[in-house]
């Protein structure tokens, strides 16, 4: 990811109701969301809300799909990859127990859950 992405997609997310719409589209991955529905869903008017969508989609953190008389939203996760990626590239300069915590943060969210046997 490119200095500039960075800036647009770390901008448009220093909002809380963009921050907040981001993270709900990003737990309702991969469905999505209809506009209207995250607009109740976070109690923000809908013209609000689609403004705070516009900036989300122009930082690339988002993307839209007519359904219909639907626009979805989904959250682009490999965005969101590429832009935590960024942040902690070589985050340990070459010694790798100081990433570990880190690593070791994200791992539990990123594991698809184990099948019980019966």
């Amino acid at each position: 990811m490119e200095q500039e992405k960075a800036i647009l997609a770390l901008a448009a997310l220093a909002q809380p109701t963009r921050l907040q719409a981001f993270n709900l589209l990003v737990k309702h991955e991969p469905d999505g969301i209809p506009a209207g529905d995250v607009a109740k869903m976070l109690a923000v008017p809908q013209n609000t809300m689609s403004s705070h969508l516009g900036v989300l989609t122009r930082a690339g953190l988002i993307r839209a799909e007519r359904q219909s008389r639907m626009i979805v939203y989904r959250a682009d996760v490999d965005t969101l990859r590429d832009l935590t990626l960024y942040l902690v590239k070589d985050c340990c300069g070459g010694r790798a127990e100081l990433c570990a915590p880190l690593i070791a943060a994200l791992t539990p969210c990123c594991c698809p859950e184990e099948k019980v046997s019966s």
